[in-house]
């Protein structure tokens, strides 16, 4: 093998390692290691940051949203991701469904009482996953 074809390969090896996977089908997939978890509704996947669509999650300022960020980051944090973003943006995120091993971790943070669903954006996907407990514990948002 001549040292170009050698650079390229090591060129395409880096790439697939650093940058997440993307794959154009209606909207965009990502992969990716979870890097960081800003709340429970927004997290960075392989430096990407995604608001998870339909999700309507209590503010970091408040008890419930510390408690519902940690809950995310022993979720997912530091763990591999897939995500479906629908090519929408807001502030500096992409919006998107998120699944760990298959499961959309939206609908795991809404059941375990950490989150809301928000119609407006999901449809009601998550309406059947709220628990009594986060009804009475967290403020819906206006826009929801």
């Amino acid at each position: 093998m001549n040292w170009i074809n050698k650079t390229l390969i090591h060129g395409f090896v880096i790439a697939a390692v650093v940058m997440p996977s993307v794959l154009n089908a209606g909207g965009r997939m990502i992969e990716g290691r979870v890097t960081k978890v800003r709340d429970v509704d927004t997290i960075v996947v392989a430096g990407t940051p995604v608001r998870l669509n339909g999700l309507d999650g209590p503010e970091v300022s408040t008890r419930a949203g510390k408690d519902a960020a940690l809950f995310m980051r022993r979720l997912v944090g530091g763990k591999m991701v897939v995500c479906e973003l629908n090519g929408e943006r807001t502030y500096d995120r992409w919006v998107g469904v998120c699944f760990l091993e298959g499961h959309d971790i939206s609908a795991i943070a809404v059941s375990q009482g950490h989150a809301l669903d928000c119609a407006r954006y999901s449809g009601g996907r998550y309406r059947k996953y709220e628990t009594p407990a986060a009804k009475s514990k967290i403020r819906r948002a206006r826009y929801c």
